[in-house]
């Protein structure tokens, strides 16, 4: 299978934290600087309502690529749950981690660097036997980029999901990041600091720290 040069895992410490629009951020930073990007999300899950502004949908618009290619149409399930709960719901089988591994294509020539999102939370259930840390621990990215937010229990979420994802290189990035809140500056100063941890608040700084992983 063709591999990214560089492979970036996107995950997140819940839902709805951002994972998508930060992905698609830095795709097209990258993209503006003549890079190949590719992206992949290998299954998603969505409300019957967000057809046209789906993850994959977003995630093809910022690569250059069409949907179905970075998520599989039948891995595209109506229902807001997890995937293997949603599939269910839906009537469907839900997909095993085996079988996603297997659907995961990415384009010729190799992208210089491939972005996959995964669902939800670090532990939230993508697959009817594996989560996405199993999913992770299968592909072996070259850096985890952990999206979290930057209000009250930040440092909980990163550090819950920083030791679930111990192993390849982490950077984390908070969104929604407000200079002037005295909260978010010392989440900031505190997981910096005390834990060490690479940790960015600007997208183009985001991009930059991405770029120069080549």
């Amino acid at each position: 299978m063709t591999r990214p040069a560089t492979l970036i895992a996107v995950a997140g410490t819940g839902t709805e934290i951002g994972k998508t629009w930060v992905a698609a951020r830095v795709l097209e930073s990258l993209r503006i600087r003549g890079l190949l990007v590719s992206a992949r999300k290998p299954v998603q899950s969505h409300g019957p309502d967000e057809i046209g502004a789906t993850d994959a949908e977003v995630l093809a618009a910022a690569a250059g690529e069409r949907p179905e290619a970075v998520c599989p149409a039948h891995r595209w399930y109506p229902v807001p749950l997890a995937p293997p709960l949603a599939a269910s719901a839906a009537g469907q089988v839900p997909p095993t981690l085996a079988e996603l591994l297997a659907e995961l294509r990415w384009p010729t020539p190799a992208p210089d660097f491939g972005f996959l999102e995964t669902v939800g939370g670090v532990r939230s259930p993508l697959a009817d036997d594996g989560d996405c840390r199993d999913l992770l621990r299968a592909l072996q990215p070259d850096t985890v980029l952990l999206v979290a937010g930057a209000d009250l229990g930040a440092i909980n979420a990163v550090r819950l999901a920083a030791d679930a994802l111990a192993g390849p290189p982490l950077v984390v990035f908070l969104n929604r990041y407000l200079p002037g809140d005295d909260v978010h500056r010392r989440n900031l100063a505190w997981l910096r600091g005390r834990d060490g941890l690479v940790v960015a608040t600007r997208i183009q700084d985001l991009a930059d720290r991405i770029a120069g992983l080549r």
